[in-house]
C-alpha cells in the first residue's frame, strides 16, 4: 500500500513539475535571447577537446550536441557541387554565371548582387533539402584579388584590375550571398586569396614584394571593402609570401584582418601548411607549421592538422584556451546563419523542398541578363552589326569554341548550356542555312565561309588546360605545380600564360580572306593581343567563359535583339613588351591603366554600342569640399542614336598638386544607364573625399591632401568627355 501511495505521489509530483520543466529555457547556446558571446561560452564549455580540434577543419558541426555543420563550397560564379566519383554524391546542377571578369564587364553592381543572391539561395536550398545530404553554407567567394598582369593564369577568377571597381563588385556579390535580413545570413562569404596572389608559376614559394602604400591603396582594397562595406567575415590566406613572410603565418592576419577588419574565419589554402615545410622551408615538420598557423590565427585548416594539434596541446606549445579563442569566431558564423535558433525565427529556413531554383524563372532571368550585360563590343566598322535576319540566307559558324561552352575548375554543373552555334540556329530558325566548321582541317572553315553570306568565327582560350585537376596536375622541373597545356597563351590555376597572342588568328585570317563580312567572337578568360584582328576584321565581340546562356546572349547581340553595353575591366596590351617583369609587384612601374606606359590595344573601361551617346552639363555640388565631405557629380547623358542602349558613365580623378606619387588617373565612380533614342538622363555620382587619401607611411594612417583634384567623366579611361576641378581644403 505504501509503495502504491509513493508511486502515486511521485506521479502527481511529476505532473505538477511538468509545466515548469517545459517552460525552462534550452541550453544557453540554443537560446536566441542570450547574447552571442555568452552562447558561445556555453557551447565551448560543453565540447570535448577532440570536438574542438575537429571544428578547426571545414566541418564545424558538433553532432553530440546537435550543432549543425555549416559546410563549404567553391562559389565564385556559381555553386560548385560535383559528384566526385561517388554514387551517393551525384553532381547537383546549379546556375552558372560568366567567370568573374565577365560579371565585371557588366559594370552593374546591382546585377552582381542579384547573381550572388541566386548563388546564396541555391546553397541554402541544397543544404536544407534532405535528399542532397550535404552542407555548403560557407561559399568560397568572391575572389577579391586584382588582375595585375594579363599573363596571370587565374585572372579568370577576378573582376578586374582596379581596386575600387573590384571592391565594389566584391561588396555587391557578398551582400547577395549573405542576403538582406538584418539578423540572419542566407549564406556566408569567404574571400580569396589574401594577399597579392597574382602569379601561378612558383606561387607556392614566391614572395610578392611591395611597400605599405601599395598594401593599403591597391592590393588590400577589395578585401577591406568586402569586409567593412560588404559584411564578409571569412577569408582564405594565399600560398605566397608578402615581403618574405608566408601569408598563412603573416602577422597581419591577426593585427589587421581580424582585429581591424573584424574577420572571423581565417582559412589556410589547400595544402598550404605543408608548403611552409616543403616549399617555403620555414619549419622542420608539419607540427611546427600547424602550431605557427594556429598562433597566426588560422582557424580553418585545409590540410593535415588534427594529430599535430593534439601533439602540440600535449607538449604544451598550444593550450586549450587558445583553441577556444580560435573557435569562438567560427561559431559566430554558425549563429549568424541561424543554425542554432528555432527555424521559425530564421527566414531562410523555409528554402527547401520546393522546385529546384536553378530551373525557376527567377534564377534563369538573372543568368540570362548577366550573360547579355557581360558582352563587350570591341569593334563595329561600318555598322556591320547587328546582322539583319531578313537579309541572311546562309551563315557560317566557325571555330573551336563555336559548338561548346567551356567550364573552368571553379565552375559547377549548369541546368542547361547553350553554345554559340545553338544560339545562332535558334535565333535564325530553319529557313537560314547554317554552315558549321570546327576548324580549318580539310579547308572546312574556308568552304563554310565561301558559301555563306556572313561568317562568324568563335575563338578563344581553353580555361581548363585539361579537365581533371586531380589527375592533370603535376610538378615541373622549376618546382611549380602546373598543367600540361600545349598552347602557350593558355593559363589557369598553377600555370601563367607564356604569351598573350592568339594562335587562332590564323583561322580568322583564312576566313576573312574569302568572306569580308566576318564577325569575330572572342570568348576568353583574359586579354589577348589581337592586333591583326582589330586592324582588319570589321566586327569583334568579347565574352568571358562559363555562362550557361552564352549562346543565347551572343545570338541576341548578333541579330540586334540586344544592344551590347559591356565594358572591359582590364587594360589589353598590344604586346607583352608593354608589361613589366611578371614578378614585379610594384604596379607603379607600368601596370594597369593607372600607370600603363604606351598605347594599349583596348583601354580599361572600353566598350562600344550600336548607338551613340553625348555628354553635357557636368556639374559638382560644390567647388570646394572638406576632407571629410562628399561631393556630388552630375552629368547629362543623351542617346543620340536610333537604338535603345546602355552607356557606362565612368568617373576618374587626377591629383593635380599631390606631394606624393599618384596614379595617372583613378576610377572613383561609375553607373550603367539605359537610354532610349533621344532620351536624356542626369547621372549622379557620389565621391567621398576620404577615398582620395593616400597612406602616410610615417604616420601609419590615411591622409587626405588639401589640393585641387581634377574630376573626369567618360566612357573609358582613355575617352574622357568632360572634366572639371574641385578643391579639397
Amino acid at each position: 500500500m505504501m509503495i502504491r501511495q509513493l508511486i502515486g505521489t511521485l506521479g502527481l509530483l511529476a505532473l505538477a513539475l511538468a509545466p515548469a520543466m517545459a517552460q525552462q529555457s534550452p541550453q544557453p547556446f540554443r537560446d536566441p535571447a542570450v547574447p552571442m558571446e555568452k552562447r558561445i561560452d556555453n557551447l565551448l564549455s560543453l565540447m570535448t577537446l577532440d570536438e574542438k580540434i575537429n571544428c578547426l577543419g571545414t566541418r564545424t558541426g558538433v553532432p553530440r550536441l546537435g550543432v549543425p555543420n555549416f559546410g563549404t563550397s567553391e562559389g565564385i560564379h556559381g555553386v560548385v557541387q560535383r559528384g566526385g566519383g561517388r554514387p551517393e554524391r551525384a553532381a547537383i546542377t546549379t546556375t552558372q554565371f560568366p567567370q568573374p571578369p565577365g560579371m565585371g564587364e557588366s559594370w552593374d553592381p546591382e546585377l552582381v548582387r542579384q547573381a550572388g543572391g541566386v548563388e546564396g539561395y541555391e546553397a541554402r536550398f541544397i543544404t536544407q533539402t534532405e535528399k542532397y545530404n550535404r552542407q555548403i553554407l560557407m561559399l568560397w567567394g568572391p575572389q577579391a584579388d586584382l588582375a595585375r598582369d594579363p599573363r596571370w593564369g587565374r585572372s579568370e577568377e577576378v573582376y578586374g584590375e582596379d581596386p575600387f571597381f573590384n571592391g565594389t563588385m566584391v561588396v555587391a556579390f557578398t551582400k547577395g550571398l549573405q542576403g538582406d535580413d538584418p539578423r540572419y545570413w542566407q549564406s556566408a562569404a569567404l574571400l580569396k586569396h589574401f594577399l597579392a596572389n597574382s602569379n601561378e608559376n612558383l606561387r607556392t614559394s614566391s614572395s610578392s614584394d611591395f611597400d605599405q602604400r601599395l598594401f593599403w591603396e591597391y592590393y588590400s582594397v577589395p578585401f577591406r571593402m568586402g569586409f567593412l562595406e560588404g559584411g564578409a567575415k571569412g577569408v582564405m590566406a594565399s600560398y605566397n609570401s608578402w615581403n618574405g613572410t608566408p601569408m598563412a603565418i603573416n602577422p597581419i592576419l591577426k593585427s589587421i584582418v581580424a582585429k581591424e577588419w573584424g574577420v572571423d574565419v581565417l582559412s589556410s589554402d589547400g595544402g598550404a601548411v605543408k608548403l611552409l615545410v616543403t616549399d617555403h622551408k620555414r619549419f622542420a615538420n608539419q607540427q611546427q607549421a600547424v602550431v605557427a598557423c594556429l598562433k597566426a590565427g588560422i582557424n580553418q585548416f585545409l590540410d593535415t592538422y588534427i594529430d599535430e594539434t593534439k601533439a602540440a596541446i600535449k607538449d604544451g606549445s598550444v593550450t586549450e584556451t587558445e583553441i577556444d579563442d580560435l573557435l569562438r569566431p567560427k561559431f559566430r558564423v554558425t549563429i549568424r546563419l541561424g543554425l542554432l535558433d528555432p527555424p521559425e525565427m530564421v527566414p531562410y529556413s523555409k528554402i527547401k523542398d520546393s522546385p529546384e531554383p536553378w530551373n525557376a524563372d527567377k534564377d534563369k532571368s538573372v543568368s540570362e541578363k548577366m550573360a547579355l550585360e557581360s558582352v563587350v563590343l570591341l569593334k563595329n566598322a561600318n555598322a556591320l552589326l547587328p546582322l539583319k535576319k531578313d537579309s541572311i540566307k546562309s551563315i557560317a559558324v566557325i571555330g573551336p569554341l563555336a559548338d561548346s561552352v567551356h567550364w573552368d575548375w571553379y565552375g559547377g554543373t549548369p541546368p542547361h548550356a547553350v553554345t554559340p552555334l545553338e544560339g545562332i540556329r535558334n535565333a535564325l530558325g530553319p529557313n537560314v542555312k547554317v554552315n558549321y566548321a570546327a576548324d580549318e582541317i580539310g579547308n572546312a572553315a574556308v568552304h563554310a565561309a565561301q558559301s555563306s553570306d556572313v561568317a562568324v568565327v568563335v575563338v578563344g582560350n581553353d580555361p581548363t588546360c585539361g579537365p581533371d585537376m586531380a589527375h592533370d596536375w603535376h610538378n615541373t622541373p622549376d618546382g611549380g605545380g602546373t598543367l600540361p597545356c600545349t598552347v602557350p597563351s593558355d593559363g589557369r590555376e598553377g600555370r601563367d600564360r607564356e604569351i598573350i597572342t592568339l594562335e587562332q588568328e590564323q583561322l580568322i585570317k583564312q576566313v576573312y580572306a574569302v568572306n569580308p563580312k566576318t564577325v569575330v567572337i572572342l570568348i576568353s578568360s583574359f586579354p589577348f593581343a589581337i592586333n591583326w584582328t582589330q586592324s582588319n576584321i570589321p566586327a569583334i565581340l568579347h565574352m568571358a567563359h562559363s555562362s550557361q546562356d552564352e549562346g543565347t546572349a551572343l545570338a541576341k547581340v548578333l541579330f540586334g535583339d540586344y544592344n551590347p553595353g559591356g565594358h572591359l575591366v582590364t587594360t589589353w596590351p598590344k604586346s607583352v613588351d608593354q608589361l613589366p617583369p611578371m614578378m614585379d609587384y610594384d604596379i607603379r612601374h607600368g601596370r594597369t591603366y593607372m600607370y600603363f606606359k604606351g598605347d594599349p590595344l583596348y583601354p580599361f573601361g572600353y566598350g562600344l554600342s550600336y548607338t551613340t551617346f553625348s555628354y553635357a552639363n557636368l556639374k559638382t555640388s560644390a567647388a570646394e569640399v572638406a576632407s571629410d565631405g562628399t561631393v556630388t557629380i552630375s552629368v547629362d547623358v543623351t542617346n543620340t542614336g536610333s537604338q535603345t542602349g546602355d552607356e557606362v558613365v565612368q568617373l576618374y580623378v587626377k591629383h593635380l598638386k599631390s606631394k606624393v606619387q599618384r596614379p595617372l588617373e583613378e576610377l572613383k565612380g561609375f553607373q550603367r544607364v539605359t537610354l532610349n533614342p533621344n532620351e536624356t538622363k542626369t547621372v549622379r555620382l557620389q565621391l567621398k573625399v576620404s577615398t582620395l587619401a593616400f597612406w602616410d607611411e610615417k604616420q601609419s594612417q590615411f591622409r587626405v591632401e588639401a589640393e585641387p583634384v581634377k574630376l573626369m567623366i567618360g566612357n573609358s579611361s582613355k575617352d574622357i568627355k568632360l572634366a572639371t576641378t574641385v578643391t579639397v581644403r
